[in-house]
């Protein structure tokens, strides 16, 4: 698959593609990303890529015509059409659901805006999808962009060391959409705190017990919706009713 990224900022994503598990699925291109940056689609000597937003206010605009240029350059590339996708805090939230969408996929054009924001004229006539990494701000595109990024390398085969790990991720259908578990690792005891009994047990099938019951709780404490999720699908079973019983 191939993701192409419009940023003005191209030098951030050097370090990003270079380093880390998911890098792997960059070297090896299972996922292709090409950079591009819209000043060099720009007029005039000075390469403007923004300007001040009409009806006054604070900050400055991005320019429509760069960003459309730098996009059919983009696509002409690809030599075929792909979904547009901008950041914005206005998109709907990025979700592991959405995640597992886009790494079954071709890819996609990535529009990481800057400034107060992107003209309007640009985002109805080009873009086909908004994503938001939550509910709130940041200076621009590009950390929402890696962050897709990397949720989508690290699904591709044999990017991971183990092909289970991301299965065991919190929001996995494996899961049931459950957050995971607590994990521990040696020594035993570290500074007065001990490892819980039962991972030491060698009891395999008391252990997955345990690691269900400790989702079922932390879901419940910090996301309860996604409980009510996997009750309604009917995900969860009498022992894990009884489980969440005992935590109310």
């Amino acid at each position: 698959m191939r993701f192409d990224v419009i940023t003005l900022f191209p030098d951030l994503f050097a370090p990003f593609l270079a380093n880390g598990v998911t890098r792997r699925a960059f070297e090896t291109g299972q996922v292709e990303v090409v950079l591009w940056n819209p000043r060099d689609f720009a007029e005039g000597n000075y390469r403007r890529v923004d300007d001040r937003p009409f009806g006054g206010g604070p900050g400055m605009v991005m320019m429509a015509e760069p960003l459309s240029a730098c996009l059919d350059a983009a696509l002409a590339a690809r030599g075929a059409a792909a979904p547009v996708v901008l950041f914005s805090p206005i998109g709907e939230a990025l979700r592991h659901e959405a995640v597992q969408n886009w790494a079954a996929g071709e890819g996609a054009v990535l529009v990481c805006g800057r400034y107060e924001g992107i003209d309007q004229r640009f985002i109805d006539a080009r873009v086909t999808h908004q994503l938001s990494l939550g509910d709130f701000v940041l200076s621009g595109g590009e950390v929402p962009a890696m962050a897709l990024l990397d949720a989508v390398a690290r699904l591709q085969p044999g990017v991971l060391g183990d092909e289970a790990s991301h299965i065991q991720d919190s929001f996995n259908p494996a899961l049931d959409g459950l957050l995971d578990c607590p994990h521990y690792t040696r020594p035993e005891q570290w500074r007065g705190q001990g490892v819980p009994p039962v991972l030491l047990s060698g009891h395999h099938e008391q252990i997955e017990r345990w690691r269900r019951d400790q989702r079922l709780a932390i879901t419940l404490l910090k996301r309860p919706e996604l409980v009510e999720a996997a009750r309604a699908a009917g995900r969860l079973s009498a022992a894990d009713e009884k489980a969440l019983l005992k935590k109310l």
